[in-house]
């Protein structure tokens, strides 16, 4: 019997020349999934406009953003702030509806917002799983691993910033070890540390040595990424990293993560409208810190059960409130971030898989420009998954070539196709075939296609076994593909790491 050869050996290949080929960010080519009506669209966008004039919001713990809203004539009555209707859309009006975020090579760029797409990993998780290690606290060897499998996975185009806790390392010198490894492992693009504002400096400062001062004026080269503290609230933390990143010229993404029913109101057109809300005053501030500075409007809605409190995704309330934000962000004019391959489940199984699907296809066709989650969540975000990120790293690849789009040129609708074939012929050894044979199918790495008599004889592996051994194979390559750091900016970049270590006491909470 002729057999095909094993996709163990076809697929390593196919990932290597994946890896070389992959554009740095996708270029989007279908129409956007349109939700909501117009009148629809106006009801959802003057409700937020009544929050913000009307109820405001709280910016506590830094008297030095109350001034700032001060001075720029919004009604400040103690730590509450609003504005008068219209104020805070003009302000976001400044900020960039597409712009760059360079990497250090420069060929891993990504252009976020637009028609673009841009997917990073997990990010947060005090957990790591793997088939064999099971469920253990994150070590900083752990998320060294996960840069390089990032480094590694073309349809992960950006490194996000913590995969998962490095908890063998002190809290507060936690951040300088994180964003040195992403520089270190990997070239693709980051976000930096936001939870004090000196790790924020250090972070920036970093990306100085990494890029240069000079460079930064005119260049967004890092991020942060930061959460409000909803319902209403916004705190020193995303304040104080807004001043510090965006006052340097660099990004800022900021997403609201509501529980519908416990951090914004129950009903689910209600909380997106909180959630916009939120986002924009955010997006103004970034705006009266430094006009021009880039800002992304992120949304993570998600539904909890209101029987156990547990928050639950992959359900239809959130999946809407991608389509809609989508919308909403897109007529404000600024670039939109959302949730990617989100799931409750414990391990990489059905309901993962089921979940992750509807929440990354809505993030998908709804039109969000960076994804953060992407890849590798567990646990309703306590878990990173190795052999989830590999799984959902597979996925992503297939999502990517939809929104490539159809192509319809000549090629396309097989203008050549029949010369060679007569009918009730076939096509396999056509001339049009073996023109499109590497190109025609998206080759899904993870799934086996195989007849069963060939799965079974390979070994009856189910798809986190697969994972498992995909990811540990990726490892190894990395070590044939790694990218090398400027010498003299790695001794910089050490030197730094070392002062501020002895700087800053050392904290385990």
């Amino acid at each position: 019997m002729v057999r095909r050869a094993k996709r163990t050996t076809r697929n390593r290949t196919a990932m290597s020349a994946g890896y070389q080929i992959a554009p740095a960010y996708v270029k989007r080519k279908i129409p956007y999934y349109e939700f909501l009506s117009e009148e629809n669209l106006v009801r959802l966008e003057d409700q937020a406009d009544w929050i913000i004039q009307e109820v405001g919001l709280e910016f506590r713990e830094d008297p030095v953003a109350l001034e700032i809203w001060k001075e720029a004539g919004a009604d400040v009555k103690g730590t509450r702030v609003r504005a008068p209707k219209g104020m805070i859309r003009e302000l976001c009006k400044t900020a960039p509806s597409e712009f760059v975020q360079h990497s250090r090579n420069p060929a891993r760029s990504v252009l976020i917002g637009g028609d673009n797409l841009v997917c990073t990993t997990v990010y947060g998780p005090p957990f790591v799983r793997d088939l064999e290690g099971g469920r253990r606290y994150g070590t900083i060897e752990d998320l060294r691993k996960f840069v390089k499998l990032t480094y590694m996975l073309p349809s992960l185009h950006h490194g996000g910033h913590v995969p998962c806790e490095p908890c063998d390392v002190p809290v507060s010198h936690r951040h300088l070890d994180i964003v040195y490894s992403h520089m270190k492992y990997s070239d693709k693009p980051f976000f930096g540390s936001i939870t004090e504002m000196s790790r924020a400096q250090d972070s920036v400062d970093m990306a100085k040595i990494l890029y240069g001062e000079d460079y930064m004026q005119d260049h967004c080269v890092i991020m942060g990424n930061v959460n409000t503290n909803s319902p209403l609230l916004v705190d020193r933390v995303v304040t104080e990293a807004i001043r510090v990143y965006c006052g340097a010229g660099q990004g800022m993404v900021v997403a609201p993560f509501i529980l519908g029913g416990a951090m914004g109101p129950v009903t689910t057109a209600a909380s997106i409208a909180q959630a916009f809300a939120e986002a924009m005053m955010c997006g103004a501030f970034t705006q009266l810190v430094k006009p021009g500075a880039p800002f992304v409007l992120g949304n993570f809605l998600s539904s909890m059960s209101l029987k156990s409190g547990a928050p639950t995704f992959g359900m239809p309330e959130p999946i809407m409130s991608n389509f809609v934000i989508g919308q909403l962000a897109r007529r404000l004019g600024v670039p939109l971030r959302c949730g990617g391959s989100l799931t409750a489940s414990k391990i990489a199984d059905a309901q993962a898989a089921a979940e992750s699907a509807d929440s990354m296809m809505s993030t998908v066709l709804g039109g969000a420009n960076i994804v953060v989650h992407a890849a590798g969540w567990l646990e309703g975000g306590l878990c990173a998954g190795y052999e989830k990120l590999i799984i959902d790293a597979d996925r992503l690849g297939a999502y990517q070539v939809m929104i490539d789009g159809l192509p319809m040129d000549d090629n396309g609708v097989g203008k050549t196709a029949y010369d060679d074939v007569e009918p009730g012929g076939h096509f396999l050894g056509s001339n049009h075939t073996m023109k499109n044979y590497e190109t025609a199918y998206y080759d899904a790495v993870m799934s086996d296609s195989e007849s069963f008599e060939q799965w079974e004889e390979d070994g009856s592996k189910d798809t986190r076994r697969r994972a498992y051994e995909r990811w540990n194979q990726l490892l190894k390559d990395y070590e044939d593909q790694k990218p090398e750091l400027d010498a003299d900016k790695d001794g910089a970049l050490l030197d730094f790491m070392a002062r501020r270590k002895m700087d800053i006491e050392e904290r385990w909470y």
